[in-house]
């Protein structure tokens, strides 16, 4: 039990600190600073307001100073308590207002998809690495630390959980479709790896109360969970930290991202079938798939893929 709560500690933390790297990574992509953007727009009550627009005077001259002159003595400006949750109700309330009138795109779900696919894989490692000492890989593509599963889940979840969130619909109703949508998911997707690709990512077999081989009634209630936790928490700090593009930076890192995401799913699925067709004795056809069967040997597949089981193996 303490092994359990060390873990599921340890993972916490993980995610804490993730969110909080991607959080100053996309205040960086938007160009701007998220204190003087609430400040300015008047989301901080006039109490606070003075005292944090100083601290930005304050923060801005120390940084000159440093680049001028070199470090400066002493400690670098720091935010109250009361600063800081002056700032954090401020926030909430930028964000609430701003979720009621924005609708989701694809410049969103792109960012949710790499970053779900990220995430997801880092946490299953660590939490296999704690719970059962493994440390095989277990990424989903060729290219890069992803595992398109929990990009799909994170954007699916996405997508239903905004549209009952749009209807103010209740927390059982997000239980029960993200139960569905996590379902749906790894059924169509378990089902389509072993019969077009030969590969069997998840076994639900043994697992108490299986539906399928890769549905499971215990991981269809943490699906169910997972989409209330992410549409109470995750998703309307994510939609609001990515915003809209307003920026030409913006939109080409976005849009490079994308293309190079369905290019990694399109090359992982082409080494996937010419792993299944040398199996089956069919030659190359294309100077493409000559490619594929060079550098992406079989050898090759099973060394990037150690968790994956492969039917013609």
């Amino acid at each position: 039990m303490l092994a359990a709560l060390l873990s599921l500690l340890v993972v916490l933390l993980f995610i804490r600190l993730a969110v909080y790297a991607i959080r100053q990574f996309l205040v960086w992509l938007r160009g701007g600073k998220e204190i003087e953007w609430l400040v300015r727009g008047n989301y901080v009550d006039t109490e606070y307001a003075e005292g944090l627009r100083e601290y930005i005077r304050q923060t801005e001259r120390t940084e000159f100073v440093e680049q001028v002159e070199g470090e400066v003595e002493g400690k670098r400006p720091r935010l109250t308590h009361d600063q800081r949750k002056a700032l954090r109700k401020a926030h909430i309330r930028a964000r609430d207002e701003y979720l009621d009138r924005v609708e989701i795109n694809w410049y969103q779900i792109a960012i949710i998809f790499l970053v779900g696919s990220f995430l997801g894989l880092i946490i299953e490692e660590v939490w296999m690495y704690i719970t059962a000492g493994l440390t095989e890989s277990r990424v989903g593509l060729v290219w890069g630390p992803y595992s398109p599963i929990y990009g799909f889940g994170a954007s699916f979840l996405t997508i239903f959980c905004w549209m009952l969130r749009k209807r103010g619909a209740s927390k059982l109703a997000v239980f029960l479709v993200a139960m569905l949508v996590g379902g749906v998911l790894e059924q169509v997707t378990g089902w389509g790896m072993e019969t077009f690709l030969g590969v069997v990512s998840w076994d639900y077999t043994n697992v108490p109360l299986a539906i399928t081989k890769f549905v499971a009634v215990p991981f269809l209630f943490f699906w169910g969970a997972l989409g209330l936790i992410w549409s109470e928490y995750i998703m309307p700090e994510l939609i609001f930290l990515i915003g809209m593009p307003t920026t030409v930076r913006q939109v080409t890192f976005v849009s490079l991202v994308a293309l190079y995401l369905v290019a990694d799913i399109g090359m992982t699925v082409a080494c996937f079938s010419r792993m299944a067709a040398r199996d089956a004795g069919i030659p190359p056809q294309t100077p493409f798939q000559e490619w594929v069967d060079t550098h992406y040997t079989d050898q090759f597949i099973a060394a990037r893929f150690q968790n994956m089981a492969f039917n013609n193996k």
